[in-house]
């Protein structure tokens, strides 16, 4: 297939994806693709500002970020850098890699080439910065041919490593606020698990029965991720301990993964009918969907990296992939409805497919009552033993009793 031809068709199919950001009301899919670029992806964003990377013809992959649109591409890729990359963001920092000087050094931007800051610790031979909760960095570096899992504090001098005692090595791809998660190469297995600040501070994820496991996000209490078990890599959710875990994947899928939380939903991918598809979930298998669905035919794949609410939208970053023309970075916006007051919120005037808006009316009840009666998952509101337990796809007499208990205490008006 002739190369120019194929630019120039992927020059106008960028353009056709181009919605405008406003329209929150409905879901759109944005390509956010550069101009000129061979191909891109979109790794995270904060606000209304979304990094990630792009590669040009007869050039080097560049870090970059977008806001909002393929037009606003602003490279950040350091002057005389032969690569760069970004994982994670927030608020106006960007958290990656740039290869200088022949090492692949862990870096962090302000949104400008020029604010690049070298986070390559003494004596490592490779780092990556993987996430920022904006003040603080999360990767690994590797120190005396270990790869250690690390944390940053914004310079080079800052780094303490993250590698549990007895561990083979380690990585660390998200943090918020005093907790960080990744994952750790324990007597020879792969497992998930989270730190607060320092490798005495380890706390093993990998759920009963896993083979190998990876946590990828962490927001809103909440760590995102994956565990290979009974046969296939699926989903996964914790609040914070191994025993927590909640399988995400759809129960269709043949692999999934979850990248990123909010604390509300999680974003990733499951392989649904021989297809990779981006995916999004709130809390259960269940409520998995395919945001693959909403994007042109001429995709054959997509994948979400990181889901943020803005507004009064939820943006969720990731990439598109056609054949032959490679990735485009790709944003889902989608509206943000109204929070639920209380757990019995389950839905909005005129009950279901409405979203919940607040309210506690008739319509909850109703809707709460048949979903019960037929063990849909509208009815999953609390997991064993009641609040704060999260739902856990099964439908008990415990969600029955909280149901009842929150929408007879009523929400403040």
């Amino acid at each position: 297939m002739d190369t120019r031809h194929n630019r120039f068709v992927l020059a106008i199919l960028s353009a056709a994806c181009v919605t405008p950001l406003s329209r929150a009301d409905v879901p759109v899919a944005v390509s956010l693709h550069p101009p000129g670029a061979m191909f891109s992806t979109g790794r995270a964003g904060t606000g209304m500002l979304q990094a990630g990377e792009a590669y040009f013809r007869g050039d080097t992959l560049r870090a970059g970020l977008w806001r909002g649109i393929a037009g606003s591409w602003v490279d950040l890729n350091p002057a005389g850098a032969t690569g760069s990359g970004i994982f994670g963001a927030a608020g106006e920092q960007q958290a990656g890699w740039a290869t200088v000087g022949g090492i692949t050094r862990a870096s962090i931007w302000s949104s400008t080439r020029e604010s690049w800051i070298d986070l390559n610790p003494a004596g490592s031979v490779h780092s990556e910065a993987r996430g920022t909760d904006g003040v603080r960095q999360v990767g690994d570096a590797e120190v005396g041919g270990l790869i250690r899992a690390s944390l940053w504090t914004g310079t080079a001098a800052s780094w303490v490593e993250l590698n549990p005692a007895g561990s083979e090595a380690s990585a660390a791809y998200g943090i918020e606020g005093g907790e960080q998660v990744g994952r750790a190469f324990i007597a020879g297995s792969q497992h998930a698990g989270m730190w607060r600040g320092t490798a005495a501070s380890w706390t093993d994820l990998n759920p009963p029965g896993g083979v190998m496991s990876v946590a990828y996000g962490i927001g809103g209490g909440q760590q995102a991720g994956t565990v290979f078990i009974a046969g296939a890599f699926r989903a996964s959710l914790w609040t914070g301990t191994a025993e927590s875990w909640i399988d995400l994947s759809p129960a269709n899928a043949m692999d999934s993964i979850a990248y990123g939380t909010d604390g509300v939903r999680q974003v990733g991918y499951a392989v649904v009918d021989d297809r990779i598809r981006a995916s999004l979930w709130t809390g259960t298998s269940a409520s998995w969907v395919d945001l693959h669905a909403m994007l042109p035919a001429w995709y054959s794949s997509s994948m979400a990296y990181d889901v943020y609410s803005h507004g009064s939208a939820i943006f969720v970053i990731g990439s598109a992939n056609i054949i032959d023309l490679g990735d485009q970075a790709m944003m889902w916006v989608l509206p943000n409805p109204p929070a639920s007051c209380n757990l019995a919120d389950i839905t909005g005037i005129g009950g279901p497919p409405a979203a919940p808006d607040g309210l506690l009316t008739g319509d909850d009840f109703v809707a709460f009552i048949g979903a019960f009666a037929a063990d849909e998952p509208l009815a999953d509101v609390t997991g064993s033993g009641g609040p704060p337990a999260v739902p856990d796809g099964l439908i008990t007499g415990d969600d029955f009793v909280a149901f009842i208990a929150a929408f007879a205490e009523g929400c403040d008006s």
